[in-house]
Order: structure tokens, then sequence, then C-alpha cells
């Protein structure tokens, strides 16, 4: 584990041995083997599943990788992610299944994401309409984000309709052009797609998330949930910043001020998010992007309230600054989503 003894700011990088051989790790060759796909070259993770010690990020990624090279067809990340919840990770993977409903569930798989959802950390938004899923890049690997999303859309999508005993009506935004075929996409996800969005995310309407479901068991779900320990495991470093720079927007927080918080020099925080293939401008931007998005539309701010909570000094620059972090307007972006969002029907 990375961190200064003398800094509250823990964290794991990509390479560290920070994940479990024995969750989804053992999962991905469950998988291959059902698929008879040979991942015995992926040695390190082999040799973890086997003794159940731990793996890196990295190791889990590159088995990833070699699986969808060897299953090269569309489907690949789809399959794979109907297995990923609840999965076998122990009292998370128990709570899950006793959920009394969407939300509680969706609760649930943010708060021990760790175990649950390591690669892409989902995050939670609620209004009194609606219920958004994002998700964030856990370790910075832009090469198989697509993947992963779909993956993780996937690994959501069918655990709700397992438990709610019914197909749930969602829309799904991709931060990205549509692809040249969209049949995977219909099948695993269904017909209600949007691409070249500012995120990657789900939404479903309120009543839908809070509706009942015919597995719910209160005292289960209860009795699961205490069961669950405390995680031993530090944040990622991207996870870590994304929280702490989203609790900074007000202050203006600076590569220097952040690095002194995390008990580093500027040049060992810049190459760390180096290794994430990040740096701190681009983390920084994607805090505000996110803000931007939840004060335009959940919170209903109008563009120069949002400058001056993001401590812009005019609308102008914030104008400015947001047509450079999403391409658009804030008052063009803010017009996009809600329609969107009244086209679900929220």
């Amino acid at each position: 584990m990375t961190g200064a003894a003398d800094s509250l700011l823990q964290f794991h990088q990509i390479s560290d041995l920070a994940l479990p051989g024995h969750g989804q790790a053992a999962l991905l060759l469950d998988v291959a083997r059902t698929q008879e796909i040979d991942l015995s070259d992926c040695v390190a993770l082999t040799a973890a599943v086997q003794h159940q010690s731990a793996i890196s990020p990295l190791t889990y990624l590159e088995a990833l990788r070699s699986f969808f090279i060897k299953r090269p067809e569309r489907d690949s990340s789809f399959l794979l992610g109907q297995h990923l919840l609840p999965g076998h990770y122990g009292h998370a993977s128990q709570a899950l299944i006793h959920a009394l409903n969407l939300r509680d569930a969706l609760r649930h798989l943010c708060q021990h994401y760790q175990s649950l959802s390591p690669l892409l950390r989902p995050r939670l938004i609620e209004s009194e309409r609606f219920l958004i899923v994002y998700w964030c890049d856990s370790y910075g690997v832009p090469a198989m984000r697509n993947q992963l999303v779909e993956m993780h859309m996937s690994a959501v999508v069918d655990l709700a309709r397992w438990l709610a005993d019914s197909r749930l009506q969602w829309r799904f935004c991709f931060n990205r052009p549509p692809p040249r075929t969209l049949e995977q996409h219909h099948v695993f996800l269904g017909h209600d797609l949007q691409f070249a969005c500012q995120l990657d995310a789900m939404v479903i309407s309120r009543e839908q998330a809070e509706r009942s479901w015919p597995r719910a068991n209160q005292m289960a779900w209860q009795l699961a949930q205490q069961q669950i320990p405390e995680s031993l495991t530090a944040p990622s470093l991207l996870n870590l910043i994304y929280d702490y720079l989203s609790g900074k927007l007000r202050q203006q927080p600076t590569l220097e001020k952040t690095a002194q918080d995390f008990g580093l020099s500027p040049a060992t925080l810049k190459r760390h998010l180096s290794k994430h293939g990040s740096h701190f401008q681009a983390e920084l931007d994607l805090c505000r992007t996110h803000m931007a998005l939840y004060l335009l539309t959940v919170q209903g701010m109008d563009t120069e309230q949002v400058a001056n909570w993001l401590g812009f000094h005019d609308a102008n620059n914030f104008r400015r600054s947001c047509k450079r972090w999403t391409g658009v307007s804030p008052s063009s972006l803010r017009a996009d989503i809600l329609q969107r969002l009244n086209q679900l029907g929220c």
C-alpha cells in the first residue's frame, strides 16, 4: 500500500496487491473454463486463485484483456458481466441477495464497491424522480473502458432482473460514439440507449427503484449487512483523488495543495497519476464536469449559480470551461440531459 505514515489519506495503486484472489479473479477463471478459453498463461492470476492470495488490479486487468482477445465475440463483455453479481464475495454478496429493492441494492453496491465492483466504482445520485448510477474508473484503463462499462452495466441489469423477477426500464448513457452495431446492447441491456453523453450512466425511475422485490427479507438483509467486515483495503488512488477533489471544488484545489494533503511531493503525485494514465488537471476537470452536471440538472441551478458554486469569477469563464470539458455550453448541456430524463418518463 502507498501513502505517507503521517497522512490520513492512504491509497493503493494499480500494481499493488489489493484485490482478493478468491473474488472476481476466480469468477473470471470459472467463466473462461465454461467458454473453453485457456487462461493458463495468466500465471499470476491462476496462482493467486489457487492459493487464495491477493492480486494486483493490473494482474486482473491483464487477464481480462487476455479473455477478450481469446474470445473476440462482441457479446463477451456482456456475457462476463452477467456472472459478476451477486457473486461469491462473502457477506457483501449475501446481503445483496436479500436487498429489499433496487434502491437498497444500488446503495449497497456503491458502499461495498471494493468487493463487488473493484475496477469501475459505481456512484449513486438520487433525486425525487429518478436514480442515476454512474461509473468511475478506479485504475485508468482507457483501452478497456468500453468493455468494462458494458460488463458492469450488464451485471447490474441482470442482478436487478433476477431479484425483481421482471425486466426493469433502464436508460443507458455512454460517454463515447455509438458502435458500428447495437445488436448486443439491445440483447443484454435494451433499446433505450444514448451515446455521446458526458458520463457512463444508468438511469431508472424512483418508482421502479423503490418497488419491493419478491425475494426481499428484512431480517436476512439486516443480518447480512451486520456481518460484513470493514474493508482492510485502502481505496485506489483515482477513487481517493476523485473523493478528495469533489469535496474541495469550492476551495479551488491545486496540485501542490493536493499533494501536500496526500503526504506526497507534487512530482510524486504527478508520477503516480501518470501510472494510471491521468494527470491532475484531467482529474480536476472530471470532478468539475460531474458536479456541474449535477447542479445544472438535479439541483436545477442556472449557469451563474453553478459558476458561483464552482468558484469561477464570472459566468463567462465557467461557460468557456464547460465547453472545454464537454464540448457544449452549460445551457445546451442542461437542455439535452433534461430532455433525455423526460423521455425516460421520470
